[in-house]
């Protein structure tokens, strides 16, 4: 989110919340992306707020409330007001359960794959429409073909990126593997370490693909503890998210720090591992 919107944002927030009673006289910033991740006081509420047209809040909600039904490892959301999306100033706003950190120490592989084989599993039960891992990786691709929104990829990159993604994506949708419902994004980053053990958030980058796919956003240790993984998929599927996450970082409205950066960074990271694992992906 732009900066110049918080004070709307975080005021839009505020409000909601007093209005369903909630005392909400303090918003700090706890995390800034495509929607802005607040910590509202003294409540202690956990806000999620979004402009208006560029959300998918009421997804998150519904897989959100289905998944904590079954005990799953997944944020709750705040069960003192309802379980629904707000919407004020131009902004929707989702209120969740504030889990403060337990104790900071390393996740180990095998807690976290455990916490993510349940949340599969518990993810296969769902029959709900959602988007398919395909349709990310075609997001990529248009980003790649516009030279308008990525003017600074040279074209050896452009090319090498545009071969990768439509390749891999034709590699591993021959595969025909078995999908389900995944979370889309299970990266550290969408992991909270609470005194209820790990709990995953951002749900609403969830879609449909292998398991493999969810697994290469994750440590690659965590792949060890993970039962049943299709090794030759996995290495397939990481280098296809690294693909489709080296393109966002070449998109000139890109705001993450450094983002040029580790753009260049994974592009030198794609070569070595296509390489390594004898991929050919031509156009």
């Amino acid at each position: 989110m732009q900066a110049s919107e918080f004070p709307r944002a975080m005021a839009a927030a505020m409000s909601i919340a007093s209005a369903l009673g909630l005392t909400a006289d303090d918003a700090i910033v706890l995390h800034d992306s495509n929607k802005l991740t607040l910590r509202l006081l003294p409540c202690d509420v956990l806000a999620r707020v979004a402009p208006v047209a560029h959300q998918v809040a009421q997804f998150e909600v519904e897989i959100a409330q289905r998944l904590a039904e079954s005990e799953n490892p997944v944020a709750a959301l705040e069960p003192r007001v309802e379980p629904r999306v707000y919407e004020r100033d131009g902004f929707v706003v989702t209120l969740w359960t504030y889990h403060e950190p337990a104790t900071p120490e390393e996740v180990s592989p095998a807690d976290y794959a455990d916490a993510l084989a349940r949340l599969h599993a518990g993810m296969r039960k769902l029959d709900v429409p959602a988007p398919h891992f395909t349709d990310r990786v075609e997001q990529a691709q248009q980003l790649v073909a516009s030279r308008d929104r990525t003017p600074a990829l040279a074209d050896a990159d452009r090319e090498l990126l545009g071969n990768t993604l439509r390749g891999l994506r034709r590699v591993i949708g021959e595969r025909g593997g078995a999908e389900q419902l995944l979370h889309g994004e299970p990266h550290p980053g969408n992991v909270l370490t609470t005194e209820n053990g790990l709990l995953f958030i951002d749900l609403e980058t969830c879609c449909r693909g292998p398991v493999e796919f969810d697994l290469a956003h994750a440590p690659e240790e965590v792949s060890e503890h993970y039962p049943n993984v299709d090794q030759g998929l996995l290495r397939e599927c990481r280098i296809l998210v690294l693909a489709i996450i080296t393109t966002w970082r070449w998109d000139r409205h890109d705001q993450l720090p450094n983002g040029r950066q580790l753009g260049t960074e994974w592009l030198s990271q794609i070569r070595a591992a296509l390489d390594r694992n004898g991929l050919d992906t031509p156009g």
